[in-house]
């Protein structure tokens, strides 16, 4: 009996100094563990995100099933742009603890910056299901949705985020975006109308804004925006030469009478040559004021305003650092002049320039036309075409092109041209002058 007792009094001494051991050996593992994130933040902090990583990673070995060093490894991992990696993390992270809706969030980011819309957009919706108040949550939902193409879907999630939260600026924002997708102009207006009014330096809202009112026709909220836009951006030269711009798109509106076309063109030329006062040097001023002074030129036929658009625009086209638009403005200017050499030169350069205005390659194939260019011309018009999708005006250039493949002694290229031509407009007068001439 007394070594019965003996065998029991020693089974409980071990029992209790292994759970002690055991109890010890916990303890000193949380501690270990708590130094090791402690170690991390400090070194996120002190932005060495190798070391963060490396005692996250301590971490983690320690505890497997710590929820929140795999969020802080993730978010490291995040910050080093090894998106992969820290969507693993956060991945676990969400697992370890499901009803955590931050590695959600995580992760849904992680997925959005890696233009994967679709699956950002689902885990995001997750997210809701633990929140369904995260109005953020609901507003980056909406926008993986626009981007992945789902408009209603998108419309949706933004307006039960504005719900939540109406004052979220960037939401009414991402409204407007999607509502003008749909072609519903007014309310995408109106939503605009309200992200500004939440955020009166909202730039992005202001310059859609401003395209919305030019697309409609109203120039005076157009300008509105734009000097409001120039005033938020004080050191942009841009801002002022769109001024000026807007001012001379009002003059060619044909809807408004003479003194009031006159008057908007003065006024174009007077805030470009403000802005050119400010920054004598800049070649985008220069461009835009001899656009300026050759639309003058052209609506009142007036050759002291020509003069002064071969004289802005010479400064602009003999540089190398030409843009094809200012090449092909020049062109323009110099064919009004009559040197049509010049300009044929010129117009030839701006159909070279990376990247090309479109308007370049027909005005250059109606120069090289009349100079009898025919190769050149026709090069211009394929070229064209390859460049734009202009279902309309299709057939009249096939037929063209086949008319010049004609001189060119190329029939196989006029009757491929002929073929393509009629494909789109089966009736067409000059395509089938020329098919008949070729029979």
């Amino acid at each position: 009996m007394r070594a019965v007792k003996r065998l029991v009094l020693l089974a409980l001494l071990i029992a209790t100094a292994f759970v002690a051991a055991m109890a010890w050996q916990a303890a000193s593992r949380d501690e270990d563990y708590r130094a090791l994130m402690a170690r991390g933040d400090e070194a996120l902090l002190a932005e060495q995100s190798f070391g963060a990583i490396e005692a996250y990673s301590g971490a983690i070995a320690l505890r497997p099933d710590s929820m929140l060093a795999r969020l802080r490894r993730g978010e490291t991992y995040q910050r080093r742009g090894e998106l992969e990696a820290a969507a693993r993390d956060f991945q676990a992270a969400a697992v370890l603890d499901a009803a955590a809706p931050r590695p959600l969030e995580e992760l849904g980011d992680v997925r959005y910056a890696q233009r994967r819309f679709q699956r950002a957009a689902d885990i995001y919706e997750q997210y809701l299901r633990l929140d369904d108040r995260a109005a953020r949550v609901g507003y980056k939902l909406a926008l993986a949705r626009y981007r992945e193409g789902n408009l209603s879907a998108a419309l949706a999630a933004v307006d039960a985020a504005l719900r939540i939260d109406e004052r979220m600026a960037d939401a009414r924002y991402l409204q407007a975006l999607c509502l003008r997708d749909q072609h519903r102009i007014e309310e995408a207006r109106r939503a605009l109308d309200q992200a500004v009014a939440l955020a009166p330096g909202f730039i992005a809202a202001r310059e859609e804004l401003a395209d919305l009112d030019r697309s409609l026709g109203r120039h005076r909220d157009e300008l509105e925006q734009l000097q409001v836009l120039a005033g938020l951006d004080r050191d942009r030269i841009e801002r002022h030469i769109a001024i000026g711009l807007a001012h001379a798109r009002w003059s060619s509106d044909v809807q408004e009478t003479p003194s009031k076309r006159a008057a908007q063109a003065d006024l174009a030329v007077l805030t470009l040559g403000n802005a050119l006062e400010r920054a004598p040097d800049q070649p985008l001023i220069y461009s835009a004021l001899g656009r300026v002074w050759l639309d003058i030129a052209q609506v009142r036929d007036d050759p002291v305003a020509l003069n002064k658009a071969l004289e802005a625009l010479e400064r602009v086209g003999s540089s190398n650092a030409a843009t094809s638009e200012s090449l092909t403005l020049y062109g323009r200017a110099l064919l009004r002049a009559g040197r049509v050499d010049q300009a044929e030169r010129t117009l030839q350069q701006a159909t070279e320039r990376y990247p090309a205005d479109p308007s370049a390659f027909l005005v250059h194939a109606s120069i090289a036309e009349q100079q009898n260019h025919s190769a050149a011309a026709r090069e211009s018009l394929i070229r064209y075409g390859a460049l734009v999708n202009d279902a309309q005006g299709f057939s009249d250039r096939a037929s063209r092109i086949s008319a010049l493949s004609l001189k060119l002694g190329d029939t196989t290229t006029a009757i491929e041209w002929v073929r393509r031509g009629l494909e789109k407009d089966p009736t067409h007068a000059a395509l089938l002058a020329i098919q008949r001439q070729l029979r």
